[in-house]
């Protein structure tokens, strides 16, 4: 029998920027582990309280270490310590990693950090963006597996024995038969496929799928990552949707001026919906969110539109100053 592993406090960061309309994160190279050759990480690294006053310290310390770049706002997730967090066999010696998760939010775009590179967060969630309509990849490949998954509930472990538990975790996951879609579930869905064994994170942990078949092989459900840095980057996504909703978060991706077509891009590229671009403005606009500055820009290359920066004084005038936006009904339901 070995003897109880260490417990190691490690630090990752979800470092989200918005550029040409796409929200993207920074990843770093891993070594392979586990088979999992190539695939992408978050930044990572140990907290270490002798270098380290704070967990937040330590981890822009890892952050600029890594990749060079310096931190803006940042705000931490949730502590991530399930048993076989990083596959390792349970009675397998070595240490249990338990991880501090963080949000962090930056602007601009650097495509030279050294040793990192920004992605597409849709490259890793492919039915999370609505914003040309709904995703094929939900009717052709995640639904028919997710009723045939549901179709398997005799075998379903305890905790998914009541009638029906696995078709209504689809339903209110994915709006299917007519729910309707709710973009703060990023989290709940990539949880449910992972439940189904319909991800390769799910493959590689010895999830049966589907098909009730134990082994690694799952559809191409979006980009895998190390450990479990995919489920962190859907959690610090759903925390970014909802948040934007009742905090000004999305101004900590704007330039200091910027065109409220500009801000609705952006917001619309975090939610993965449109938005109603009259509404938008109206919003932001009587909600005392931004003022003007008194410019025009013509970055878009069409008619010179006027620039506002943000308005931080509203910060200390009401306590939920945010965007309490409803989607485009053309595109949300399509």
């Amino acid at each position: 029998m070995h003897a109880d592993k260490a417990v190691v406090i490690g630090l990752n960061a979800a470092i989200v920027t918005v550029s040409d309309d796409q929200p993207k994160i920074l990843v770093v190279p891993h070594e392979e582990t586990d088979g999992a050759s190539g695939w992408d990480a978050l930044p990572f690294g140990p907290f270490n309280p002798v270098r380290h006053r704070t967990l937040e310290i330590g981890l822009r310390s890892w952050v600029q270490e890594q990749t060079q770049l310096e931190l803006g706002y940042v705000e931490q997730l949730y502590t991530f310590g399930d048993r076989g967090r990083h596959s390792l066999e349970t009675d397998a010696p070595g240490e249990h990693v338990v991880s501090v998760g963080y949000l962090a939010l930056t602007r601009g775009y650097d495509e030279t950090l050294k040793g990192a590179a920004w992605c597409d967060w849709y490259r890793y969630f492919p039915w999370e963006d609505w914003r040309e309509g709904k995703p094929p990849i939900i009717d052709q490949a995640i639904v028919p597996l997710l009723r045939e998954w549901a179709g398997r509930q005799s075998e379903a472990p305890p905790e998914e024995l009541a009638r029906g538990k696995r078709r209504d975790r689809m339903r209110l996951c994915f709006g299917v038969d007519d729910v309707a879609w709710d973009d703060e579930k990023a989290l709940e869905r990539y949880e449910l496929l992972y439940s189904a064994g319909l991800l390769l994170e799910a493959a590689r942990d010895g999830r049966p799928n589907a098909r009730g078949l134990t082994g690694k092989h799952a559809p191409n459900l979006g980009r895998p990552m190390q450990f479990d840095h995919r489920r962190i980057l859907a959690t610090a996504m759903s925390r970014l949707r909802a948040k934007i909703k009742y905090r000004p978060v999305a101004f900590e991706l704007m330039p200091p001026s910027f065109t409220l077509y500009e801000l609705q891009k952006t917001v619309e590229a975090l939610l993965g919906l449109h938005v109603h671009k009259q509404n938008f403005r109206r919003l932001v606009e009587n909600a005392g969110l931004v003022e003007r500055t008194g410019r025009m820009s013509t970055r878009t290359g069409g008619r010179p539109a006027e620039q506002f920066r943000f308005r931080r004084e509203v910060l200390n005038e009401r306590p939920a100053p945010g965007l309490k936006l409803a989607p485009s009904r053309s595109r949300a339901n399509s």
